[in-house]
């Protein structure tokens, strides 16, 4: 399951803003593992928007899954990869208050022997990427 290596904090509140880098291959296609993220810490969440968020057993572990719906009680949240697990099919709707913010921004490090024009061209055009709201979410809910 992604896990966010860092959690940009300030004298105990959370920055409106963090970086934060991705572990795991859950939410393969959208997210790799070693992406990192632009998070915005707070603010509302809507449906189809990937969250940051603490682990509803695990709380000092930090978690990357798309809201799929609020529920009674808090959040649906879904991995973008069935097969990997570690969402909500597993541990419940999670609750408001551990939902910490959404992710807006991907940005892709280049890989080690990236060296050629070309290759560096297509990494840099390709790199960062809004991370837009999921409008399928909600049917893929009904799929499960």
């Amino acid at each position: 399951m992604p896990e966010l290596s860092r959690e940009t904090e300030r004298g105990g509140a959370v920055a409106p803003f963090g970086l934060a880098e991705v572990t795991g291959p859950s939410m393969v296609p959208t997210l790799r593992h070693g992406d990192r993220l632009l998070v915005r810490y707070g603010g509302g969440v809507r449906p189809g928007d990937v969250v940051v968020l603490r682990h509803p057993f695990q709380q000092d572990l930090l978690v990357v899954k798309r809201a799929v719906e609020r529920r009674e009680g808090g959040w649906w949240v879904l991995g973008d990869n069935p097969y990997a697990g570690g969402d909500s099919t597993d541990y419940g709707v999670v609750p408001e208050d551990l939902v910490l913010g959404k992710a807006l921004l991907r940005f892709r490090p280049p890989r080690a022997g990236q060296r050629s024009p070309l290759t560096l061209l297509r990494w840099a055009l390709s790199a960062a990427r809004p991370l837009l709201p999921d409008r399928s979410a909600s049917r893929r809910l009904r799929a499960r």
